[in-house]
């Protein structure tokens, strides 16, 4: 009796079991129920991740320790670099100082022109080995790796402070950039460093030489990351462009050197009318930069096409040169001719100037005369803005602030940099007016430069996505070429 009484009771369980797990089965969510099985797949998968994680962050961290001791090599070398350029830049500015305040207290120095052209085209041609390109000789090692020598920091010093000495239309950063990059080349040299290291190292130079001879470095700092491309950013060099800048900029504080400074000293609200008219004249400071560019490039053509030894060309360019300086009342023009900026500043400049300063800086440079672009740049520019001014009746200052960034920034085709160089030069209160003069000027300066060198990586327009790949040289060649079969294309079907 009691057995059959258990194993009723045995059964009612097992019934009720069975019911209890049909139930389960009925109101419980299938991937709820596949939870028990797949839990140990999930925590095999779990694990694995896991694990593969750990062994992904142990590579980096390897990789991160042995990219330490590189990295803090480079930057002790940037130091290096830095310091050296700073103290250069210094000596280089001195100089500049004491030759121009010769030749205006002098300027019987005006008659050494042929002599210097000519010695520096006899110089150049001998022992140059390729520094007659200048700047785009620094683009070229940088993109390539080549090596720059020692003779070409040596030359365009002397050959420089030798142009302004005599009178000649020309800056000071070409020789900066060219001292700065061969610094950098000759201690990456002799450091062994990698091609990417001597690449960064090389931007760097560039990066130091631009803050130590203007006094700005936030802009020599994306100078140097910007000068090599249209249309890119090396951010991989960042911090060393960043470091060198500053750096070079605070030796020359350090030993002296003081930049002038302006004041912007009425900014206007950014309404609608204050936009028409910044964009009207940035569109002017776009053409006045082609302008320049254009005519720094037919000078140097016609002065080549000249059936003659390359010393007899130097000899007539350089005798046009002091010609010019002769029966034209233009002495005050000559050299770096900074009061230009002052007065573009007060109002008290007009188109004359414009085209005066610019015919010179052409007819020099253009010549082989050693020197530099951006300071005639700022000159041009300061000089329209405030033309510009007195025309829509704005505040001189701001037009003449505007246009010495934009014109130098759209020759130069650095627009990100020329924004910072408003800031390094006349602070924040008027960037939003530095943002929209520097990008619309680039724009219509299009794939011109002063640095034919540079590669266009990205188009500055879509009428220009052709030119991706291409150098600058490259670009203005082609469209030239395509310009002359368009003139020939009417006259060939007239029969001429």
């Amino acid at each position: 009796m009691r057995t059959s009484q258990h194993e009723n009771t045995k059964r009612t369980s097992t019934s009720d079991t069975s019911r209890s797990a049909d139930e389960y089965e009925e109101h419980t969510p299938r991937y709820l129920r596949e939870i028990p099985q797949r839990f140990p797949a999930a925590m095999h998968t779990a694990s694995g991740a896991l694990r593969s994680s750990l062994l992904e962050f142990r590579e980096h961290e390897v990789r991160y320790a042995r990219n330490i001791l590189p990295s803090a090599r480079l930057f002790v070398l940037v130091l290096i670099v830095s310091v050296a350029m700073g103290v250069l830049a210094w000596a280089f500015l001195t100089s500049l100082a004491w030759v121009s305040a010769f030749r205006v207290v002098y300027p019987v120095s005006f008659f050494s022109l042929p002599l210097v052209g000519i010695g520096t085209a006899w110089l150049y041609h001998s022992y140059g080995n390729g520094a007659q390109k200048g700047n785009n000789l620094v683009i070229e090692s940088a993109l390539a790796g080549r090596m720059l020598q020692i003779r070409m920091a040596v030359m365009t010093f002397i050959c420089s402070v030798a142009t302004h000495f005599a009178g000649g239309s020309a800056g000071r950063e070409g020789t900066a950039v060219q001292i700065g990059g061969t610094i950098a080349s000759q201690v990456s040299e002799r450091a062994k460093l990698t091609p990417y290291d001597h690449h960064d190292l090389l931007l760097a130079g560039v990066s130091s030489a631009f803050g130590a001879v203007f006094g700005t470095p936030l802009a020599g700092a994306f100078f140097g990351m910007e000068m090599c491309f249209v249309g890119r950013l090396e951010y991989n060099a960042c911090l060393y462009c960043l470091v060198a800048s500053f750096t070079g900029n605070a030796i020359t504080h350090l030993l002296g050197i003081h930049h002038s400074k302006h004041v912007i000293d009425i900014i206007p609200a950014l309404d609608a009318r204050m936009l028409a008219l910044t964009v009207l004249a940035a569109l002017t400071f776009g053409l006045v930069a082609r302008l320049f560019s254009s005519a720094i490039h037919m000078v140097k053509h016609m002065y080549q096409s000249i059936p003659a030894s390359y010393l007899v060309r130097a000899a007539i360019s350089s005798g046009l040169l002091l010609l010019v300086y002769l029966i034209a009342p233009v002495k005050e023009y000559a050299g770096l001719s900074e009061w230009m900026v002052d007065a573009g500043f007060a109002g008290n400049t007009g188109f004359w100037d414009i085209g005066i300063k610019l015919s010179l800086t052409a007819l020099t440079l253009g010549a082989g005369f050693q020197g530099g672009e951006v300071t005639p740049l700022f000159c041009l520019g300061a000089a329209s803005g405030g033309w510009l001014a007195t025309m829509m009746g704005l505040p001189p200052a701001l037009l003449a602030a505007l246009g010495m960034i934009a014109v130098f920034g759209s020759a130069l085709n650095v627009p990100v940099t020329t924004v910072l160089l408003g800031i390094d030069l006349f602070g924040g209160a008027a960037a939003p007016y530095f943002v929209i003069v520097s990008f619309v000027a680039y724009l219509v300066a299009g794939h011109r430069g002063v640095y034919p060198a540079q590669m266009i990586v990205t188009p500055k327009r879509r009428s220009l996505a052709d030119d991706a790949s291409m150098s600058v040289a490259e670009a203005q060649a082609r469209r030239h070429k395509r310009d002359i079969e368009r003139v020939k294309q009417p006259l060939n079907k007239r029969g001429v």
